[in-house]
């Protein structure tokens, strides 16, 4: 937080635990169980106001053309919805991988609705900014919500959870997974069984993306068995990155330093309640 006309405010990451694809609906979005557990790995998203109603990303980042950056279409969609003559000069400090299943951009964007929201003292409620992060993106949500959650639906059906909030170390590969090829793939089983939230606490954690994002991306089953030497290993979403939980910060850190020589690798703590929120002064709903 800064202040005045200007915030810098954190995006963390998500995992998902789990991710179940438990059917389809008619317009083609996969209906989904998952669990999100955000970590203490974040983007930075600074917002300065701008008087003359101009929404504009002033880093550099030809990755991502400007007019499809999820903080600029966040940034214009609000001030569509709620009739905002002001703008807004969006900079962003990435940590977080693209196409590595961590919910960047999603997270980007949830920020940058609740940090507009609260900028340009628009007072809306998060169940409002959720909604409109929707149609940006199925994470957003959960990340306006600012609450470890199981989710159901496309990923927009929340329910809080409090879990065990353990030291994650996160590989991550060379490589960036495209969720639309995963999801458009013939190899995917799209109509399993549902499962209860009890089943879940009980040891169902499985990824059913697993088996081809590994068919089509070999370095993601490869960083899957080198940590799996250390502990049981887990793809987030619908990757690239993979990760596996640890008691104490000692024991990831040990881990992570032997990986280190061979893979992108980084330390961090599990979550329930997002830093957003907490910086912000809101409530995880």
């Amino acid at each position: 937080m800064e202040g005045g006309d200007q915030l810098r405010l954190p995006a963390p990451a998500k995992l998902n635990l789990m991710l179940r694809i438990v059917g389809r609906r008619e317009d083609g979005y996969h209906l989904l169980q998952t669990v999100f557990q955000f970590i203490d790995r974040c983007d930075w998203i600074t917002l300065r106001r701008r008087p003359d109603g101009v929404v504009r990303r002033v880093t550099p980042w030809p990755e991502v053309p400007e007019d499809q950056d999820l903080t600029v279409r966040a940034a214009r969609a609000l001030q569509q919805a709620a009739g905002v003559r002001e703008g807004v000069e969006i900079a962003i400090e990435k940590h977080l991988p693209l196409g590595g299943g961590l919910g960047g951009g999603s997270s980007d964007a949830a920020t940058t609705l609740l940090g507009l929201n609260h900028l340009w003292g628009l007072g809306l409620d998060q169940a409002v900014l959720a909604g409109l992060g929707l149609r940006l993106g199925a994470d957003v949500p959960v990340f306006v919500a600012g609450h470890s959650a199981w989710a159901e639906g496309v990923g927009e059906r929340l329910t809080a959870l409090d879990l065990p909030e353990p030291w994650y170390v996160v590989i991550t590969p060379n490589c960036r997974v495209s969720t639309a090829a995963i999801f458009s793939s013939p190899d995917l089983t799209r109509h399993n069984p549902p499962i209860k939230i009890i089943d879940f606490l009980a040891g169902q954690q499985e990824n059913h993306c697993l088996a081809v994002v590994k068919a089509l991306y070999p370095e993601v089953g490869a960083a899957l068995a080198a940590l799996s030497s250390f502990a049981p290993a887990r793809l987030t979403g619908t990757g690239a990155c993979v990760f596996a939980a640890f008691e104490d910060e000692a024991e990831a850190c040990a881990a992570a330093a032997r990986l280190e020589s061979s893979w992108r690798v980084f330390v961090a703590r599990g979550l329930n309640r997002s830093p957003l929120h907490g910086l912000l002064g809101l409530c995880p709903t």
